[in-house]
Formats: structure tokens, C-alpha cells, sequence
């Protein structure tokens, strides 16, 4: 019995190292980059949480906890564990809802938009993780508080809050004057920036060494489409401010989503030219990607 329990464990372990290895090695089926991260910054943003302006007292208690959790090493560990691939450390997962709740000083609303991942997305069990939420539950156990969470569109979390509607809004918000009027926010916790998304086989990039340099090939379109999460910096960055100093892109078409994921499947299917969409995100959405492609090579290459 344990002779052929090791022969039929030999069996699925050479298996699965020539799925892998055929995938990776056979000259006419290399996998696919079906998309590629133009790996330049286009801005410099800081993450912070949005709160009311008539709760003040609110805005100063999440930044005395934010502090503790950085200088306890606490947000450190929080973070490594949705961006360190080999972190096996343990995820919390809330329930969420689309509904409006009544907010009352026995509870926490939190307003989100997901997927937003490594910061807020939906597991297979129906659960919401993410860096945010991990922090969201955290403090509300801290002050002894029901957590609620709402799932809404990103451009309407900021008026969600200003109404008293939600305490805090938590969605990876970069702070910008016209966010300021408002809502206040508490002090940056995460910095990152908006990169461009572009298709697999995409060249107009690739001699770019600046933002300046992505801009002027970006000038040069004639007519094409980028897409962006609507309420964004990236919708800032196409559209412009009407200002000088951002006039955006008149000769492309942009297009927005309500979500990162909806223009990256646009942009899949060749729909549009590029997406624009934060650092973080954008990784993790082609890892994904890319690592579907490479199992499907992989498996191509035993038939």
C-alpha cells in the first residue's frame, strides 16, 4: 500500500513540475503578457481617510491611532500581509452591505468602494478584506464600536460623509483641495501614484524614461480611449481641472468606470487604448492577469 502511495505520489509530483516547467521552457509557447504597467510615476499621491468637517474630535482620535499603529510596527505587519506574497499572516474579513444604515453613536460606518485590492476587495466567502478594513475593524474594536460597512460608488463616498451619513470614508482617497472643501481628512497613511495600463503588445512606451516623456506620447494619440475610475486623480489626470496647470488630454476620448477592474476588462477585450488606475491596484490586478495566462500556457503545452 505505501509503494504505490508513492508511486502515485511521484505521478502528480512530476506532473505538476512538467506542467510548470513545459510552460515556462518550450520556445513556441511562452505565455502571453496580455498587459503591461507603464512603470513610471504620472503623480505623487498620499492616502488619508476622509471624516466630517463637524467631527474634529474623530479626525484627531483616528490620527493618535494611526500613529500607534506605525510606530507599534502594527501597520507595518498589516500591510506586508496583502502586498508580501510569502506573508502567511492571518486576514480579518467583515460582512458589508449596499444599503443605508442610520448612523448612531453605538456604531461605525464605514463608506468604501471595492474592488479596490490590496486596500478593500471580496473574498470567496462573501467577506470584505483589505489594508483599510483591517484598520476600520481594528479601531472599532478599539473603542468598543458595531462596524458597519457600506459598499458604495467611489464618488460618492466624500458627500456620504460630509452629510453625516458615514464616519469615516476609506477607499485609498488621495487628498486634493477640491476634496478639502468637503471633508477633512486625517494625516496621509500610504503613498502612491497613477500609472498607465496598456496592452501586452503595446510599443509606445517603452522609451520613456519620465512622466513628461508618457505625456508627450500621450499628446501624440489620435482619438484614442483611456479609460479611468470615475472620481478619481486618474480622472483628474485625462480630463484635467480646466486649469493651466492640468488642462488634461483634448485629443483622446476618455471613458469612465465605477470601478479599476471594469476598464482593465475593457481594455482586455480591446476596447480601449490604456487605463489609468493607482499603483497598487494596477499591480496586483496583472499579477493576476498575467498568472492566468501562464497556467494556460502551462496546460496548452501537455496536450
Amino acid at each position: 500500500m505505501q509503494k504505490n502511495y508513492f508511486r502515485l505520489f511521484s505521478f502528480f509530483t512530476f506532473f505538476t513540475l512538467a506542467l510548470l516547467l513545459t510552460g515556462c521552457c518550450k520556445k513556441d509557447q511562452k505565455p502571453e503578457t496580455k498587459l503591461k504597467l507603464i512603470d513610471i510615476k504620472l503623480t505623487n499621491e498620499e492616502y488619508a481617510f476622509a471624516v466630517s468637517k463637524k467631527n474634529p474630535q474623530l479626525r484627531d482620535n483616528l490620527n493618535q491611532y494611526i500613529e500607534t499603529l506605525k510606530t507599534s510596527g502594527i501597520f507595518e505587519s498589516i500591510v506586508a500581509i496583502y502586498t508580501d506574497k510569502e506573508n502567511k499572516g492571518s486576514k480579518t474579513g467583515v460582512k458589508f452591505t449596499t444599503a443605508e444604515v442610520a448612523n448612531t453613536d453605538k456604531n461605525l460606518i464605514i463608506v468604501t468602494n471595492c474592488p479596490f485590492e490590496p486596500f478593500e476587495f471580496i473574498e470567496k466567502d462573501g467577506l470584505m478584506y483589505g489594508i483599510d478594513l483591517e484598520i476600520a475593524n481594528a479601531y472599532a474594536n478599539y473603542r468598543g464600536l458595531e462596524l458597519i460597512v457600506r459598499n458604495i460608488d467611489f464618488d460618492n463616498i466624500l458627500s456620504e460623509v460630509a452629510a453625516g451619513k458615514a464616519d469615516i470614508g476609506m477607499a485609498g482617497i488621495t487628498v486634493t483641495e477640491e476634496r478639502k472643501e468637503l471633508c477633512d481628512f486625517t494625516t496621509g497613511y500610504f503613498k502612491s501614484s497613477q500609472k498607465l495600463v496598456v496592452d501586452g503588445k503595446n510599443t509606445d512606451f517603452d522609451n520613456c524614461k519620465t512622466a513628461e516623456d508618457v505625456k508627450k506620447v500621450i499628446k501624440s494619440l489620435n482619438n484614442e480611449t483611456i479609460g479611468y475610475q470615475i472620481g478619481t486623480t486618474g480622472n483628474l489626470f485625462i480630463v484635467g481641472d480646466g486649469s493651466s496647470e492640468n488642462p488634461g488630454f483634448v485629443n483622446i476620448r476618455p471613458q469612465g468606470f465605477k470601478t479599476p477592474d471594469e476598464s482593465i476588462k475593457e481594455l482586455l477585450h480591446g476596447k480601449i487604448y490604456a487605463a489609468i488606475l493607482d499603483d497598487e491596484p494596477a499591480q496586483k490586478i496583472l499579477s493576476d492577469i498575467n498568472i492566468i495566462e501562464m497556467q494556460k500556457t502551462a496546460t496548452k503545452a501537455l496536450e
